[in-house]
């Protein structure tokens, strides 16, 4: 079809490779020598609006359901970009950032990384736009029941994720550190935006690979959507297993212990919620521990046992009973904000 533009590969997937290394070197540069924090999230999250753009327009087709996909993850990426340029804004810097951004590598590391984040992530849309699947074959209407279940899951997810994290925000304005936040989404879940984030990935992969799973799309176009799933995937592992709930349950509840941070509360917090999946709390406190470290995801790795991973392990017993005598001293504020 004329209009239609190929670089590279017929996938766009080294033209989107490229152009991701070019924009995250560029404000590496900058954040970098300025040692400026500010940009890197805007950063990332404009990077999939380009790629999103790009390849809709190298596409020479506008079919309902590209132009779908391609506006969900702008959507997502504009709103989530903007949401944390806010709040560095706010906050004034980066604490990820300490011991990183005056040596070179370490903090190009960072960068590298979410190239291959925002690289990855795009491609259920970067195929679905690309020649190989555009260009030979016919395209279903959009409109089936697959893409219906993708736009519902997509406008559930992208709720939860945004009001999760005005939420958050508005509650820490609000409250000091002992403070346990257990309001709106996270009475059902610790971290309720991850989740939304993940129905918002797996939903537009949902949508992207429809041309595939409804038999118009075959060969090796077929394969490629298919495969696109690593996508979503490699999402969900970061937020898992690398930088989301790793980075934010054991250190947090250790942080909690350590300073006698209302420990009590946020034990009875740990308790009751569950870590992902939104779930009555009523419920949750009484299932059986093996439900929750197999079925809802609770697993080892996140959970912080004091007599193994405080720093009171190691300590002697005066030292200890000393550090416990703080911690029961009563926090008026966290306790009457947290449940």
């Amino acid at each position: 079809m004329a209009g239609t533009v190929y670089v590279l590969d017929n996938y766009y997937l080294a033209i989107t490779l490229l152009i991701t290394v070019a924009y995250q070197l560029f404000f590496f540069s900058i954040a970098f020598s300025f040692k400026f924090d500010k940009l890197t999230d805007f950063a990332g999250g404009t990077n999939f609006v380009v790629l999103a753009i790009v390849t809709l327009a190298f596409s020479g087709h506008h079919h309902a359901r590209q132009v779908v996909a391609s506006l969900f993850l702008m959507a997502w990426a504009l709103r989530l970009s903007g949401f944390l340029l806010f709040r560095i804004l706010k906050t004034g810097k980066d604490d990820r950032f300490d011991d990183k951004r005056d040596t070179f590598l370490p903090f190009l590391g960072f960068w590298v990384f979410q190239m291959l984040w925002v690289w990855t992530v795009s491609m259920p849309v970067t195929v679905l736009n690309s020649p190989n699947v555009q260009q030979q074959y016919a395209q279903p209407p959009f409109g089936t029941g697959r893409d219906i279940a993708g736009v519902i899951l997509y406008v559930v997810g992208l709720v939860m994720e945004t009001a999760s994290d005005t939420q958050k925000f508005a509650f820490r304005q609000a409250h000091d550190k002992s403070a346990v936040c257990d309001t709106g989404f996270f009475y059902f879940s610790r971290h309720p935006n991850y989740f939304g984030e993940i129905l918002v990935q797996f939903s537009i992969y949902m949508i992207a690979v429809s041309p595939a799973a409804d038999g118009y799309v075959g060969g090796q176009a077929f394969k490629a959507l298919y495969a696109t799933i690593v996508g979503p995937f490699l999402l969900t592992i970061l937020l898992m297993f690398v930088s989301g709930l790793p980075l934010s349950e054991r250190p947090g509840a250790k942080k909690r212990y350590e300073k006698g941070l209302n420990w009590e509360g946020y034990q009875r917090y740990l308790r009751r919620t569950s870590i992902l999946i939104p779930f009555p709390p009523q419920v949750y406190e009484h299932l059986p521990t093996i439900v929750k470290r197999t079925l809802l995801l609770e697993f080892p790795m996140y959970v912080f046992d004091p007599a193994k991973h405080s720093e009171g392990a190691q300590e002697s017993g005066p030292q200890r009973k000393a550090r416990t005598a703080r911690q029961a001293m009563p926090i008026t504020a966290g306790r009457a904000a947290s449940r």
